[in-house]
């Protein structure tokens, strides 16, 4: 293989292009079609998240990019490699750290890095291992056995691994999943460095709070199909939705009539919570009505659209069998 990332040219506009990406596993009972026609295409240099609920088809998805799957139909390429056409020059281009810790216990992160840059042909005058180490603060840890690392230090490693052969597309599938927020946060940190540097990183997730505040692409695929593919700030919008949290004067034994037409919830601790649409309704009509009702605001809050909402709203819609 290349010994570095894949040299085109022509800089491509997308990192990741999917046309159509079919997948289905016949076996002696009822084919399962992981993926149905799926479409996608992730800008180059973006922070682009993939979510979807276990058993969405995340995984197929990423395992063909990476070479480890065979689809059924559809094209893919990766830097304007076709995974077929080009399977080389693909697997050059994409570097993968997968869910599972799959690490020779054996090798040290020194000697794992080393063999997997020679699988990619990486020259050992060109080869980062230190430098590599050092970003994923595992320096100290260069000739320790990987049996002996924690499961954040191997999760790190796995990272490491995958960025031997500077790839300009770095898959993260579920790379914090038992990580604890500290290892978590030093892992984010160098992710949003390299994203920063031109890196174009491809994220799953089921911490829908970490999608959110890293990607600034996200698509959601459920039961094998593509339910939404936007900005991040545009998914935010598709629930036009707040919550208005008002905490008044005094205690309210019923909703006062000026409010009834928002159909309030009365809370304890003197709360009032207003529901509303703000492309319908101004949160000022809301206030007035509260001075309608002769009280007086004490304090209050708004609460935003979350990710989580789109999500559990997009992914509701179909349901597994």
């Amino acid at each position: 293989m290349n010994s570095s990332a894949p040299r085109s040219r022509t800089i491509p506009d997308l990192a990741v292009e999917i046309d159509g990406l079919v997948k289905v596993y016949r076996g002696r009972g009822p084919e399962k079609r992981a993926l149905d026609g799926v479409s996608l295409a992730v800008p180059r240099g973006s922070f682009f998240g993939l979510l979807g609920p276990n058993g969405a088809g995340k995984s197929t998805l990423i395992n063909i990019l990476a070479g480890l799957v065979v689809k059924t139909a559809g094209t893919a390429r990766i830097w304007d490699r076709d995974i077929d056409l080009d399977q080389r020059g693909a697997k050059a281009a994409i570097g993968v750290v997968p869910q599972e810790l799959n690490l020779d216990p054996f090798f040290t992160p020194r000697e794992l890095l080393d063999v997997q840059a020679g699988m990619y042909g990486v020259p050992k005058s060109e080869r980062r291992t230190m430098e590599i180490l050092e970003a994923v603060g595992l320096a100290d840890k260069a000739d320790s056995y990987a049996r002996t690392l924690s499961g954040g230090m191997r999760r790190r490693l796995l990272v490491a691994k995958a960025m031997v052969h500077s790839p300009p597309v770095l898959v993260l599938d579920e790379p914090t999943a038992g990580v604890d927020i500290q290892l978590r946060q030093q892992l984010w940190a160098y992710v949003r460095e390299l994203n920063r540097r031109g890196t174009t990183i491809l994220l799953t997730t089921h911490y829908l709070e970490e999608a959110e505040q890293l990607c600034d692409r996200i698509a959601i695929i459920n039961h094998g199909t593509l339910v939404a593919c936007d900005t991040t700030a545009n998914l935010l919008k598709r629930i036009d939705g707040k919550a208005l949290t008002v905490t008044v004067d005094r205690d309210l034994a019923e909703v006062p009539a000026a409010l009834a037409q928002f159909s309030p919830e009365l809370r304890p601790e003197r709360r009032v919570v207003v529901r509303y649409h703000p492309t319908v309704t101004p949160i000022s009509r809301i206030l007035d009505a509260f001075a309608a009702a002769g009280l007086v605001i004490m304090d209050l809050s708004t609460e935003e659209t979350d990710l989580e909402d789109i999500f559990l709203k997009l992914t509701s819609s179909k349901t597994a069998s």
